[in-house]
């Protein structure tokens, strides 16, 4: 009960930042109520991805790790660059 209730807040605060800067920025009620509603649901549809990619991260280092018994550091660094998307 209590995970629902933080999780219920969480969303309820994503809303509220959301609501609060836009308007700020625009002085638009319309403009920070639609930001307010499409933030939380552009976050659920890429905390998946962000989150997959953590997990494959944590396995190469893993991988790694158990492979050439290198330290966390070492491992991490021979890790190839990942460029940014965009």
């Amino acid at each position: 009960m209590l995970t629902l209730a933080q999780k219920t807040s969480q969303v309820l605060l994503h809303m509220a930042v959301a609501f609060g800067v836009t308007y700020g920025f625009t002085g638009s009620l319309a403009v920070g109520g639609l930001a307010a509603v499409v933030e939380p649901i552009c976050n659920v549809l890429v905390l998946p991805l962000h989150d997959r990619a953590w997990k494959r991260l944590r396995a190469q280092v893993v991988h790694r790790l158990r492979r050439g018994r290198k330290t966390v550091p070492q491992a991490a660094a021979s890790l190839p660059a990942v460029a940014p998307a965009g």
